[in-house]
């Protein structure tokens, strides 16, 4: 054998090995992190629905990417330690199911790792977590999902479902800027197209809940309009249904688990379709794309939830063209 032949065998020798190492090597499984600020009962419905999306894309739990949660069980100071544990796994996706706040929580936390949103009621361009829908920047994108702009037609559903609704009572967190905006700037068109007399009621901490219903049942209202968003208010939800169950007052909300849990009436976008379209950006990201040239979508698909079982409980009957319209009913 001369010179030049063993030295093209040794090469090709070592490219092989070379070749067969990194085939036997296992490919990078990709990590998404989810961040909820509730806890994992009351975020199972929506996370088992991004799961099935990506399965339906080719994604197997186990097999071909990974997943880690994290709850901040109703407590938004936990959100930056959350993160920083999801940053510190490496993960590839980092999904937060949550609003502004834990958003730009998430953008303090990492300028690097794409962020998906999930919704959560906020508009993404005037919170300042994004330059536009069409052209986000940065690292985030995802779902807006019109929380605060559908506040009118809220009241107006509650004004068919009472048609002498006059005067409302209109209770929400100042303290937190989607709910605040829909206060200022949304509501008061509404309210007057509708014809309607509203007096807002803030609420800051878990003991106004009592002192607000308590000043409602000497004036007796019409109506109530529950105006998500803000810790004060998810963490006090079954407190303000009680209440408004034992007040009889016809109540709507910005989120159906409200009208799950006893509430009225809820109108907003459909949550399980929107983290089901969570699974696209998932997608386009792990395939390359970057977050700032994924357009933010709004949403396509709304909710609009009677509970009968609280209009017996407080003698409403609900008009049957308005029944006929809902999404879903809970007898």
């Amino acid at each position: 054998m001369n010179r030049r032949t063993a030295i093209r065998l040794l090469t090709t020798f070592f490219l092989t090995a070379a070749s067969l190492a990194q085939a036997q090597q296992p490919k990078k499984v990709p990590l998404i992190g989810y961040l909820s600020p509730g806890d994992a009962a009351s975020e199972s419905t929506f996370f088992e629905a991004i799961r099935l999306a990506l399965r339906e894309r080719g994604y197997i739990e186990g097999q071909n990417i990974a997943s880690e949660y994290r709850y901040a069980e109703r407590k938004p100071d936990r959100a930056p330690g959350l993160l920083a544990e999801l940053v510190g796994l490496k993960v590839d996706v980092i999904v937060v199911a949550a609003g502004s706040g834990y958003i730009r929580a998430a953008k303090n936390a990492t300028k690097t790792i794409p962020i998906v949103m999930t919704g959560g009621g906020i508009d993404p361009v005037e919170a300042g977590l994004i330059e536009s829908l069409a052209h986000p920047g940065a690292n985030v994108t995802g779902i807006t999902n019109l929380g605060s702009e559908l506040g009118g037609k809220r009241l107006e559903l509650l004004k068919e479902a009472v048609p002498k609704l006059a005067r409302v009572a209109v209770l929400y967190d100042p303290t937190t800027s989607g709910p605040s905006r829909e206060v200022k700037e949304h509501l008061p068109v509404a309210v007057r197209a509708l014809r309607l007399t509203v007096r807002y009621w803030e609420v800051r901490a878990a003991d106004d809940f009592e002192r607000v219903f308590a000043a409602l049942n000497k004036q007796r209202p019409d109506g109530l309009y529950v105006v998500g968003g803000g810790p004060v208010m998810v963490t006090n939800q079954k407190r303000i249904l009680g209440l408004a169950l034992k007040s009889r007052l016809p109540s709507v909300y910005s989120y159906r688990d409200a009208v799950d849990a006893g509430g009225l009436m809820s109108y907003g976008a459909d949550f399980a379709e929107s983290h089901r379209r969570v699974a696209y950006y998932v997608d386009r990201i792990l395939k390359g794309t970057k977050p700032a040239d994924l357009p933010v979508e709004q949403p396509m698909k709304f909710d609009f939830i009677i509970n009968l079982q609280t209009a017996k409980k407080i003698g409403l009957t609900i008009p049957p063209e308005l029944l006929a319209r809902a999404t879903k009913i809970i007898r």
